[in-house]
């Protein structure tokens, strides 16, 4: 009995908690990041302590007795692994791997740092290294010591048996997941929001790269308490930044640009519009569900299309595809046709992205499947700094068997997205002239949305004309959207 209490108390017990707290001391006083310090750590120490126990002058003499306490720890650790692994999906953000962090006493120290670091893996590689380390150690010392005792072949078989089924669980369940959850970019996000660099695009940067009118212009706010705050979608930032730069006495914007001009996205800037803190926001057509928003708070909204612009699919360039049918594109979308082979390419699974709920490029695609329900889109498991692990809709990643939508301007231009083709539609290309004819099936209007008041802010009129007038449109066509038809 003393011998297990050592083993299990001492060696799996006490050690890696020390080494656990060395771990956290160590983060503070070098470059590396913590999942190789932890790792690193984990298997010197665990190995040292296998070694030490082997030294043990008073091993049993039966193989079980000797090997069952050393054993136990890693099978303790795959199955418990895998027990969380089937009770959370695989999610290392779930509840679960609390009650887990709980039941590995030894990896406290970790599995606390761990929740904070967002790399939930090691919740499970911490006690996985340290314990494999311990018994490697172990088992190398031991059969060095004579005379050596006769392996049990049968109770070395069951531990094995239980230790590979675990695995399998646990695995199945990983493989599983990584069907629709991929593994995060680590993309930090311009205000938390954007999934571009939108710098170029402000009007606080004295070297954007926003278009300019060649005069005056016809309307003008000179008093910053009049500047209407303006929000919106990430794609129409450009357009609504070269608006105020046109319009906005800028000298008078001082310390408010970042408030008068603001980006929080689709939907955010929307809920924004609907509590009254924007004035305008700008993007395409709201969802059904944004649309039900406006209703249950009592607000009616004026949508005022301002320039037209192509709700596009795009390949990898080396994909062989050229065009899609609308009615293929709906059976991609809601899982019909699965394999490229299908539509005449290559003998690849589709891989296909699609956006948050009510971001406006979903909505639009919502709009294509009318009635045809989508498949669940893609996630990834996002790393929060001092903040656990979330999921969230995964970004479109340049596969050669993905296929994504967003409209042209943002695809080609503001994002500069290298690598990718635009699909024709129904054998229609998104270029500007089917846009502007209305030929290409999905031609989407950008919008400057407002709310009907009877008191609306006097300047909000004039505005609105302003932006469908010559100059407002010059700046739309200018950014790379397409200009309405005039009258």
């Amino acid at each position: 009995m003393g011998y297990v209490l050592r083993i299990l108390l001492l060696y799996c017990g006490v050690i890696p908690f020390i080494f656990s707290i060395a771990t956290l001391v160590l983060m503070n006083s070098t470059q590396l990041s913590f999942s190789i310090i932890t790792m690193a750590l984990m298997l010197v120490s665990g190995t040292s302590s296998g070694v030490f126990a082997a030294m043990d002058r008073h091993l049993p003499d039966n193989f079980g007795k000797r090997y069952l306490p050393v054993v136990f720890p890693l099978g303790y650790t795959v199955v418990l692994w895998a027990v969380c692994m089937l009770f959370s999906g695989g999610f290392y953000g779930s509840s679960a791997w609390g009650v887990h962090a709980f039941l590995q006493i030894p990896f406290l120290p970790i599995s606390f740092m761990t929740s904070f670091e967002g790399t939930g893996i090691i919740y499970f590689l911490a006690p996985l290294f340290y314990n494999s380390a311990f018994f490697l150690g172990y088992f190398f010392k031991e059969r060095l010591r004579q005379p050596r005792i006769r392996i049990d072949r049968r109770q070395l078989a069951s531990a094995t048996i239980i230790i590979l089924l675990a695995t399998g669980v646990g695995s199945a369940v990983q493989w599983q997941r990584s069907q629709t959850v991929l593994t995060s970019y680590g993309f930090k996000y311009g205000g938390g929001y954007s999934s571009t660099d939108l710098w170029p695009y402000d009007v606080s940067n004295p070297n954007n790269q926003l278009p300019r009118l060649a005069e005056q212009a016809t309307f003008k706010i000179e008093d910053p308490q009049d500047m209407l705050i303006m929000d919106g979608a990430e794609a129409a930032f450009p357009v609504y930044s070269a608006f105020a730069q046109a319009t906005y006495a800028l000298p008078g914007l001082g310390e408010s640009k970042g408030t008068i001009v603001t980006f929080t996205n689709t939907i955010y800037a929307y809920e924004r519009l609907l509590s009254g803190e924007v004035d305008i926001y700008f993007g395409a057509e709201p969802s059904a569900n944004q649309l039900e928003m406006a209703k249950e708070s009592g607000r009616e909204l004026v949508m005022t299309p301002i320039g037209k612009e192509a709700f596009v699919f795009f390949v990898n360039e080396n994909n062989a595809i050229k065009g899609l049918a609308v009615s293929e594109i709906q059976d991609i979308y809601s899982g019909k046709t699965r394999n490229w082979k299908e539509l005449g390419g290559k003998n690849k699974k589709i891989i296909a992205f699609q956006r948050p709920e009510n971001s406006g490029s979903q909505t639009l695609l919502e709009k294509i499947m009318a009635d045809v329900p989508l498949i669940k889109p893609l996630k990834e498991e996002v790393p929060r700094g001092m903040g656990g692990i979330l999921e969230q809709v995964a970004d479109y990643r340049n596969y050669d068997n993905a296929i994504g939508f967003s409209f042209r301007f943002f695809a080609t231009g503001m994002n500069q997205s290298t690598g990718i083709k635009l699909l024709a539609i129904n054998d229609v290309e998104p270029n500007v002239e089917h846009i502007s004819k209305g030929t290409y099936p999905f031609v989407a209007n950008l919008y400057a949305i407002t709310l009907k008041k009877d008191k609306p802010k006097p300047m909000i009129a004039p505005f609105l004309e302003w932006m469908q007038g010559p100059q407002g449109q010059h700046l739309v066509e200018e950014v790379g959207y397409v200009k309405l038809p005039f009258p």
